[in-house]
């Protein structure tokens, strides 16, 4: 089986007749999942126990004093 070579840049087929609604219509058929997944950033999560663990321990917690502003 042959890879295709990668090439991150898609010609988009235009005549020179066309005009910006039709440019537009093309442009936006010819995007895909694929183009879109190259923007999303894959970030590692962090688990819901834990945050859930960090709220408990802040609402357990004292409140602290607020200090008086002078006017």
């Amino acid at each position: 089986m042959k890879e295709e070579p990668y090439n991150p840049i898609r010609r988009l087929r235009v005549k020179k007749t066309d005009d910006f609604k039709t440019i537009y219509a093309k442009a936006k058929a010819a995007f895909t999942a694929a183009d879109l997944q190259q923007y999303t950033i894959d970030e590692v999560g962090v688990p819901a126990e834990d945050v859930a663990a960090e709220l408990e321990a802040l609402a357990k917690s004292p409140p602290g004093k607020h200090k008086k502003k002078k006017k």
